[in-house]
């Protein structure tokens, strides 16, 4: 009986013991929850109304330049009915003052858009992805043309194929 009570009296000894050591777990545990919002609170909020942000200059529109309207037969089988491609093209530039730069030059952009262009066949430019294809290899083209300017893109403004 003796070896009883002092097994009960070990046992109650060590579950308040446990107990306590839960409780500070758990109290430690909130008051890290408690600091980490608050200084999350005290890092981002801080002082939010008070700073004066640089505002960016808005970005320039870019500039346009017009390349005359351009008709090419397209290559097909022997035999085959003739197809013909209409485009009005402009080419966009950063600055207007590139646009100048390039005016003088476009019989030379003309002439190695129609010299590609009769090459191509109809199946060349069926769908978004041949049209995609003949913007990306004409602005490559133009840009050779063009060194030192150089264009941000070839635009489509009228594409028929007939």
């Amino acid at each position: 009986m003796a070896d009883e009570e002092k097994t009960e009296t070990g046992e109650g000894a060590a579950a308040p013991k446990k107990g306590k050591l839960k409780l500070i777990i758990a109290v430690v545990g909130f008051l890290v929850v408690l600091g980490a919002g608050a200084g999350g609170w005290f890092f981002f909020m801080r002082g939010h109304g008070e700073e004066q942000h640089a505002e960016a200059p808005p970005p320039k529109p870019p500039s346009f330049v017009d390349v005359p309207d351009m008709l090419v037969n397209l290559v097909g089988a022997p035999g085959e009915r003739v197809q013909y491609l209409k485009l009005k093209l402009v080419l966009e530039v950063k600055e207007e003052k590139q646009v100048e730069a390039i005016k003088p030059a476009l019989p030379r952009v003309t002439d190695l858009f129609q010299t590609y262009m009769r090459e191509l066949r109809p199946s060349d430019l069926n769908g978004s992805a041949g049209l995609f294809r003949l913007k990306e290899e004409l602005t490559k083209r133009v840009n050779l043309a063009l060194a030192p300017n150089q264009v941000n893109a070839v635009l489509f403004k009228e594409v028929v194929i007939q």
